[in-house]
């Protein structure tokens, strides 16, 4: 019995971890979506060559950072068929699907900063970038807020009474990847003829509705592997978790239908605020609370999305800050509203420690954005030149476009 439910919970969780990881396939389709056609394929190889680059770090460096785990004994410790001394990996390599699904957690840093810095970043020094953020600064928070490293977790629970809670990752994965992308984005400036001397706003429309959509029903899909399987055992799955995530994306998509007025862009962004803004609290939230959050997420993003490029002029292409920053952000903080008895929810958290967290969580990012984007930008620089912007990501860098027959002509 014990090796048939060890055997499941693998299964369970490298079922989560596909799917996450095909959640970069939405990334990556969202943003060939959203921009120009000349800077698709580099949307496309970005997406996957930061998720190799991840891979390496994560496995080498961040996950010990993180849980203090290394895999640097022979295979046999891996699997859990035998021990040694100062390693305890569970049977059937469980630990070692453990680490899977969590990289593709690790990997959606870059993926989300990855849109934000569209069309005019550089390609290696953005790999670079991947590597500290996947090595060290992603790794640090997630081990204080998911392994209670520095006892700063400990230490939230003794002021409220419990710790912060943040079940799939509202404030560990995408506020820190928004933050960080705000960051990035202010360092490299606006797209070139964005902005006008005189104060005009040039807009910039998707290229392919299709695929911006696509990437959205993919994310959306794999996002319930995302959620569900953060159980990360066959025995503590919750159906709770799934309907609240079903009840968040659809309460962000109609609050973006209204608050964007039918804009298919709004629309299908809507439903991603409203996942972001659940993954922290989907394991105790009433879907009536579920609901609520991701309706305010949906118009928390439509809302921020026009004032950040329309009256801030911060040219954050696919609007990564609002969705992941701010509906992050909130979500974390909605744990503490709607996760409370009072209101439905299950209990056992604080409001108080809950906005904190996500606060320090937040600013932790921003400064780690700045630092890290900021040391490349003066070593090696981090945006394109004038001429390779004008001529395209997919020309400058990667020698072929996404429509190659038409370069010829």
């Amino acid at each position: 019995m014990s090796e048939g439910i060890s055997g499941t919970d693998v299964l369970f969780v490298l079922l989560g971890a596909i799917l996450v990881f095909a959640m970069h396939a939405g990334f990556a389709f969202l943003e060939v979506g959203t921009v120009r056609r000349k800077n698709q394929v580099n949307a496309l190889v970005k997406i996957l060559a930061d998720f190799g680059v991840s891979t390496v770090c994560y496995f080498f460096i961040g996950y010990a950072v993180a849980y203090g785990v290394d895999f640097l004994v022979n295979a046999s410790v891996l699997s859990g068929e035998t021990t040694a001394e100062g390693y305890a990996f569970a049977s059937n390599g469980y630990d070692l699907v453990k680490f899977f699904f969590l990289l593709t957690f690790a990997a959606a840093i870059p993926a989300i900063i990855s849109g934000g810095i569209a069309e005019r970043a550089k390609f290696w020094p953005q790999l670079a970038a991947t590597a500290i953020l996947t090595a060290l600064i992603y790794p640090i928070f997630e081990g204080i807020v998911w392994n209670g490293n520095f006892g700063i977790q400990a230490m939230i629970e003794n002021i409220f009474g419990v710790g912060f809670h943040d079940f799939a990752g509202s404030i560990v994965v995408h506020a820190i990847g928004g933050w960080v992308a705000l960051g990035a984005v202010l360092l490299l400036g606006a797209r070139r003829g964005r902005y006008t001397k005189d104060g005009r706003v040039i807009g910039i429309p998707p290229s392919n509705i299709p695929f911006l959509a696509l990437g959205s029903w993919i994310l959306c899909i794999g996002w319930f592997g995302f959620n569900v399987m953060s159980a990360q055992s066959i025995g503590s799955i919750s159906g709770l978790v799934a309907v609240n995530s079903l009840m968040a994306m659809v309460g962000g998509i109609i609050a973006a239908l209204f608050a964007g007025r039918n804009d298919p862009g709004f629309i299908h962004n809507g439903a991603l605020a409203g996942l972001v803004a659940v993954c922290a609290g989907s394991d105790i939230m009433h879907p009536i609370g579920a609901l609520a959050t991701g309706a305010v997420a949906g118009g928390l993003f439509v809302v921020a999305f026009t004032i950040c490029q329309n009256k801030l002029k911060v040219d954050d292409v696919l609007g990564v800050w609002p969705l992941h920053g701010l509906c992050g952000l909130w979500g974390g903080t909605a744990v503490g509203i709607f996760g409370l008895e009072a209101l439905g929810g299950l209990g056992g958290v604080s409001f108080f420690a809950q906005l904190l967290v996500s606060l320090l969580g937040c600013v932790y990012a921003l400064l780690a954005g700045f630092l890290v984007y900021g040391v490349l930008k003066v070593i090696s620089g981090i945006r394109l030149s004038e001429e390779n912007e004008f001529l395209g990501a997919d020309l400058s860098i990667h020698k072929i476009g996404a429509y190659p027959e038409e370069d010829v002509r």
